[in-house]
């Protein structure tokens, strides 16, 4: 087999390779098992794709989502190496096919999900593979005490067993070094090079700005900052608003989302891929794999749960080595929101028992039986069965997930919900001209009162028993009112599953160790408490104190907010006012602010008064200020 610059020259393209890959490249092809910590746009990929070329047998690829699993295949299969990928949705047929040619030695790289991993049939196939190497990306998902635990994951240990020759190479762009550590022990790594890059980003600035209106905040920041980005918000409803609110500002942009089908997700990236949109407005679901260089700015106007997360997120920014923002607004009562769930997110251990419990006796379970059954979930029933409720009940199964004793649809596709964005007056005058809709309304606002504040589950079935009709009238009235842009209907998809993994035990069996649960949700505090104390300091560089998160010293900045206002601390200057507008550059009065308040600048408005009424500033009939002539 050729030598790595060979490969590197022969499919890629380049000469040189990045910093650590080589190093990385040779451990690996060599036999050891590996650990590589790479920041974003570090070049992961290739550190397992090189080495796979340099040894005999299939690589295995462990991968979270199905779009980056796809997008690495075709990368592979453009350099004329054959790679395949087996996702949900595929017809057996295919997989069958795809299987046997692995097992024939037809492709170099299989990619598959931690899911698939579970899987009888895939594993028995897996066996009779000449496998050469073990690849886990995204490897982070693999710890409990990240931000990003997925159970399935810690199935990877199982296969090994299976190639005990075979090296494994683990890779991921954000590991704490408690992080690190677990991955090295939950993935059964013996004698592990471990290699960390540098997560320093010269070209990418750190902003805070606190704001009660963080759509206005947004809008702005986007208008200045100009050229392709991406704004990430907690909630799926908010994708949608959030784009539509962009577009009606004269800004092009579209939503990506964790419930939108496959073939919606993907032509809304592909879209975004080609500037036909400037701005993709999304959840955490968006970004993971995608390689678009050009990304001038990533904004959030919700804030994480973790500075893992966040740093992710906001390193897909500038990864063209160009001037690039990363721009967290932070919301105080998003904030306080974010902290007050954080115990509904960690119920008590006897709430976890009881939950488990509740699901065996609902669905019917004898003692000792159930092991890889499957049923409808319907969490809203069986949160008004037991008197649970909803978020709390959903975490406390999250848990029994992470025990391996059941496995879960998404949250989001458990239940139907509804949201009613309009003022309750404007919903009185509704349901005034509308008097069968109007019935429907009361009653729904007697079940729900939360419906102005948020999307809340609710049941069709309920309803109707309510206003004496049929469920399927009930969901096609709100769908007709959804249409009407007077509620935010979302119905549930059809029958979300829960998989029962193992038989039924008695709930005081479950091996729920009080010490490992604490520490679960220490680790969580801490997090959450780092992300705050990240928003709150306004004292030290953004990037020496994220550096100082993930264990790496460093100088300051020098471009974020803080460095900023350090070095401008000062009351403004018509001078200042005048290189802002420098070029025939134009900006509205709330622009202009906001651009020298970055500087460090104080007092603005004052010295644009005077520089009116001197005449060396003029307002245009757009309200935008220029430059006289």
């Amino acid at each position: 087999m050729a030598d790595a610059r060979t490969l590197l020259k022969r499919y890629w393209g380049y000469d040189t390779f990045r910093p650590l890959q080589e190093e990385i490249v040779d451990a690996v092809a060599q036999g050891h098992d590996t650990l590589a910590l790479l920041p974003t746009g570090g070049g992961k990929s290739l550190c397992y794709q090189m080495p796979a070329l340099m040894r005999e047998g299939i690589c295995l690829v462990v991968s979270p989502l199905v779009a980056l699993m796809k997008d690495q295949v075709q990368h592979l299969n453009d350099r004329k190496l054959k790679a395949a990928c087996i996702v949900a949705g595929m017809r057996s047929d295919e997989v069958t096919a795809t299987l046997y040619n692995a097992m024939a030695g037809e492709l170099k790289f299989l990619y598959v999900s931690p899911e698939r991993l579970r899987q009888r049939r895939f594993i028995e196939h897996l066996r009779r593979m000449k496998v050469g190497l073990i690849a886990v990306d995204e490897a982070h998902c693999v710890s409990q005490w990240g931000y990003d635990f997925r159970p399935p994951y810690l199935q990877i240990a199982e296969v090994r067993a299976y190639f005990p020759q075979t090296p494994l190479i683990a890779l991921t762009a954000t590991a704490t070094e408690e992080v690190q550590e677990d991955i090295r022990k939950h993935l059964l790594m013996r004698d592990c090079r471990t290699f960390k890059g540098s997560f320093y980003r010269p070209n990418l600035s750190y902003t805070v700005l606190r704001e009660d209106n963080p759509t206005a905040c947004m809008l702005r920041t986007i208008h200045r900052l100009g050229g392709s980005g991406i704004v990430y918000v907690r909630s799926r409803r908010l994708t949608q608003t959030v784009a539509y609110q962009l577009a009606a500002d004269g800004i092009t942009a579209t939503f990506y989302h964790a419930g939108l089908s496959a073939t919606e997700r993907d032509a809304r990236q592909d879209m975004w891929m080609r500037g036909e949109c400037r701005v993709m407005v999304a959840t955490n679901a968006f970004g993971m794999g995608i390689d678009k260089a050009d990304v001038r700015y990533v904004i959030h106007i919700d804030m994480p749960d973790s500075l893992e997360a966040y740093f992710q997120e906001a390193g897909r920014a500038g990864r063209d080595g160009e001037a690039a923002s990363a721009v967290l607004i932070a919301n105080p009562a998003a904030v306080d929101k974010l902290e007050h769930g954080f115990d509904t997110d960690f119920p008590t251990l006897k709430y976890i028992r009881n939950t488990y419990k509740a699901l065996c006796n609902y669905y019917r379970l004898p003692m000792g039986s159930g092991a890889d059954t499957q049923h409808d979930f319907d969490l809203e029933d069986l949160c008004t069965t037991y008197n649970f409720q909803v978020r709390e009940f959903y975490s406390a199964c999250r848990f029994l997930e992470r025990e391996g004793l059941i496995s879960l649809p998404d949250r989001e596709e458990a239940y139907s919900s509804l949201y009613i964005p309009l003022s309750r007056n404007e919903l009185y005058r509704f349901q005034v001209d509308h008097m069968a809709m109007g019935n429907l309304l009361q009653a729904v606002l007697r079940l729900y009162p939360g419906l102005f504040n948020e999307p809340t589950p609710i049941d069709e079935g309920k309803i109707a028993s309510r206003c004496m009709m049929d469920a399927t009238e009930v969901a096609v009235m709100l769908t007709q009112m959804h249409a009407m842009n007077v509620v935010e209907y979302k119905p549930r998809p059809v029958k979300p599953q829960i998989i029962f993994l193992s038989a039924r035990i008695d709930e005081r069996e479950i091996l729920l160790d009080d010490a490992h649960y604490a520490h679960l949700k220490t680790a969580a505090r801490r997090r959450l408490d780092a992300m705050r104390r990240y928003v709150e300091t306004d004292t030290v560089c953004r990037s020496r104190q994220l550096l100082a998160y993930f264990g790496e010293e460093g100088a300051d900045c020098g471009v974020c907010d803080v460095c900023l206002g350090r070095r401008h601390d000062s009351l403004a200057t018509e001078q200042d006012v005048l290189d802002a507008l420098g070029g025939g550059v134009k900006m509205r009065i709330n622009d202009l602010v906001e651009c020298l308040e970055r500087k460090g600048c104080q007092k603005i408005n004052p010295v644009v008064r005077q520089m009116l009424d001197e005449g060396t500033v003029v307002l245009d009939d757009d309200l935008y200020l220029a430059l006289s002539k």
